[in-house]
């Protein structure tokens, strides 16, 4: 018999299997002896009360022996097999390749960057000497703008397609199991790059390709088809089924799209800063507590406020995190964060953004919404005064308008400027931000601290630009055989929601083919 059931624990006791078996036997009113076994199916964090608990669905086994389980997903060779060529080896094209196999094509990905072995070194010259590759980049390369930039894989894509089956994809490619019970699943930017090389192997096992240094730079169409793609200005590869996941920061893709009147359509994106505490104060306010129990994780926030009907949010929350210059092009500013697997540094930042509706930035053009960002991405970097230097301020100074005399030690490698940030955010964007922490510091015992530092800009919450698709086919409206996906394509946003987007796409080739 399977009872699935509901147990709280204290942090100290979760991996205590003893206490486990006693508190299954306890709520069941049963004699323990009769549990042969029990699977945790989720695990939660509930610190809603001064003590905190962990909550566990459990499935327990009662009276008889679980049957093992056998979740490898096995994939047959493509080598033969048509082809299906994939812009971007992201999420998306990772997974959507994954997917392409199982149905009978053989997926070639095509990537603009580098391999993450060879990423690394140009991060390294981003962080160190501020010099931008813009092909080799935290968002540009193998696995896309997720390796290096946490891996959290928390998602309300439900809906959309299956989480587990992208988690257990992710777990047979040498992610934690863990991944597949945590409320919020994370895997790590130290851990990510292994388990993105394992999935290419995957796809050159059965047949496929993944190529780097291979950038789209023009469609071949003919009569409201695509036939195929041209790569480094020159090379022609034909197929078609193009699947076009190349992630929210390709202007040049969109910019290709609207010169060849293909459609596109602006979008409303979020603008703001990534803030910046000392994790200690994080942990403090969310678990009641002056030191966080060695039991329990770095704490996590999420906020949210509206302001005059406008929300303002955080969003990419990162415990224990580091701030990252994420700039694709030479002289802009943009940043972002990411967490180690143990979450183990001493700040924990989010980022902090405000709405901005089409109405916010006038005119017709589908590009205005990018040209919008990419302006206050340029002013941050004048701002900061060049090497990827930040613009900074502390928090409650830049909510009563004052230059901070000085900034208090953070985690921006590139190094951080005291500045009136409300001079590179929209006056909109700036009066909102101003209104609303001191809000979430009433929200947040010890949020709204000069403690804190607000580190501008965070502009690439997601795609300005959307690439319209049927609901049905997911097919662009114009070009038979374009599959538009994810979030370059203003479709997802996050890791498992781009990767669900990548296996829709991959299961609508099947059907158009």
């Amino acid at each position: 018999m399977l009872k699935d059931i509901e147990i709280k624990l204290a942090p100290e006791n979760l991996d205590n299997k003893t206490v486990i078996l006693h508190t299954l036997a306890d709520v069941l009113k049963i004699n323990q002896a009769r549990i042969n076994d029990y699977k945790i199916l989720k695990r939660s964090i509930d610190a809603r009360s001064r003590v905190v608990i962990y909550r566990l669905q459990v499935r327990v086994f009662i009276d008889e022996v679980p049957q093992p389980e056998n979740d490898v997903v096995k994939y047959p060779n493509v080598a033969d097999k048509k082809s299906v060529l994939i812009v971007g080896a992201g999420p998306a094209g990772l997974f959507a390749a994954l997917q392409c196999i199982q149905n009978g094509f053989k997926p070639i990905v095509l990537e603009r960057g580098k391999d993450v072995k060879q990423r690394r070194r140009d991060l390294a010259a981003i962080n160190k000497q501020g010099l931008v590759n813009t092909e080799s980049n935290y968002c540009y390369g193998e696995g896309g703008a997720g390796t290096y930039s946490d891996g959290k894989l928390y998602t309300r894509s439900n809906k959309r397609g299956d989480v587990n089956q992208v988690l257990e994809i992710f777990v047979q490619h040498g992610a934690k199991e863990d991944i597949l019970i945590d409320a919020r699943p994370h895997i790590g930017t130290n851990k990510l790059p292994q388990i993105i090389t394992a999935i290419r192997e995957t796809i050159l096992e059965a047949g496929g390709e993944v190529q780097f240094d291979r950038k789209v730079t023009d469609l071949i169409l003919s009569s409201g088809k695509i036939k195929g793609v041209i790569v480094n200005d020159g090379e022609k590869l034909l197929a078609d089924a193009v699947i076009l996941a190349t992630g929210h920061s390709a202007r040049d893709i969109y910019e290709l799209l609207h010169r060849k009147n293909i459609l596109v359509e602006a979008k409303p994106f979020a603008l703001g800063v990534r803030i910046e505490h000392p994790q200690a104060i994080i942990d403090a306010a969310q678990y009641h507590c002056d030191i966080r129990s060695p039991f329990l994780p770095p704490a996590n926030y999420s906020l949210v406020e509206q302001v005059e009907e406008r929300g303002v949010f955080s969003f990419c929350m990162c415990p224990g995190g580091i701030i990252a210059p994420c700039a694709t092009y030479k002289e802009e500013i943009v940043v972002n964060g990411w967490s180690p697997s143990k979450r183990n540094n001493p700040f924990a930042n989010s980022g902090t953004v405000v709405q901005i509706n089409l109405n916010d930035v006038p005119g017709e053009d589908p590009l205005r919404m990018m040209h919008f960002q990419a302006a206050i991405e340029r002013t941050a970097f004048k701002l900061g005064g060049g090497d990827l230097v930040a613009p900074a301020q502390r928090m409650v100074d830049f909510v009563e308008n004052r230059l901070s005399v000085d900034l208090p030690k953070n985690s921006y490698l590139p190094g951080t400027k005291s500045v009136m940030l409300k001079d590179t955010l929209p006056d909109f964007v700036f009066t909102s931000l101003q209104q609303a922490l001191p809000r979430f510091g009433k929200k947040m015992k010890g949020y709204y601290t000069n403690e804190a530092i607000l580190v501008g800009v965070e502009s690439r919450s997601s795609s300005p630009v959307r690439i319209p698709r049927d609901k049905e086919s997911f097919q662009h409206p114009q070009v038979q055989g374009l599959f538009p996906c994810a979030e370059g394509a203003g479709y997802a946003g996050g890791i498992v929601s781009a990767a669900i987007d990548g296996i829709n796409c991959a299961n609508a080739v099947l059907k158009f083919q």
